[in-house]
């Protein structure tokens, strides 16, 4: 989802990473609600639940969980030692080292044009711009070929899974498919948040790491020994910014 969207903000704030940065944060936040929205109003409409009464609970939702994450994230800071540094494996910020990561690469580093390394991975757009176009013609070129609005690409090409739900249980396990099909998408779901919360609670937050094994290891705890090495051979013990 954000890839377009660093491509162009790379062309239009390229050297500004701090204004890069605001764009890419503005663009993948709206279109991540937006999504989450058009999701939640879908299950609630299977649900037989009224639009006048999803459309205020989403309201509330928003306000409250945006209180607790700032509130958390304010604790987090102030509580954690070395929070979001290579010195605290546990805490490092993943997601906030990949942003950085992003904004150096496409802000400063300049946006990938045809004559770069990667220039290859720009044909990835059209490819994805006339693969559900072509999806459409050819349902509209061949409506007798029934099995024709069978094909989404999308779908094919980010979630196999869903294929098999989708199409194959579809078909063949239709009764099945309709009575459990979205309890089990939410389950999944539900699933990994509820992980989430327990490996947090019982392990993360009482300082239990993981085994040690052959994955693991190297100067940020992630199996890569050479994560940190230079163009010139030198490997640095910490990174700094």
């Amino acid at each position: 989802m954000s890839a377009p969207n660093d491509l162009i903000g790379s062309y239009l704030l390229s050297g500004n990473p701090i204004a890069f940065l605001a764009f890419r944060t503005f663009t993948f936040t709206c279109q991540g609600q937006i999504v989450i929205y058009l999701t939640n109003t879908k299950i609630a409409h299977y649900m037989k639940i009224p639009p006048r009464i999803v459309f205020p609970i989403f309201l509330l939702s928003s306000a409250i969980t945006s209180t607790i994450q700032y509130a958390t994230s304010i604790y987090l800071l102030q509580h954690i030692p070395n929070i979001c540094t290579s010195e605290n494996s546990i805490w490092r910020c993943l997601s906030m080292q990949y942003s950085l990561t992003t904004t150096i690469i496409f802000s400063l580093t300049g946006s990938f044009n045809m004559s770069s390394q990667y220039s290859t991975a720009l044909w990835g757009f059209l490819v994805g711009a006339i693969l559900p176009i072509l999806s459409w013609w050819l349902c509209k070129m061949y409506p007798n070929i029934k099995w024709f609005k069978f094909i989404h690409f999308p779908m094919f090409l980010m979630a196999p899974f869903g294929f098999f739900f989708n199409f194959v249980l579809y078909r063949y396990a239709h009764s099945w498919w309709e009575k459990y099909a979205c309890i089990f998408s939410i389950a999944m779901s539900c699933g990994v948040a509820l992980r989430g919360f327990t490996i947090f609670f019982t392990l993360q937050l009482n300082d239990v790491d993981f085994p040690e094994w052959w994955g693991l290891g190297g100067p940020n705890g992630d199996g890569c020994p050479l994560d940190l090495a230079n163009y010139s051979g030198f490997i640095a013990t910490n990174r700094y910014f």
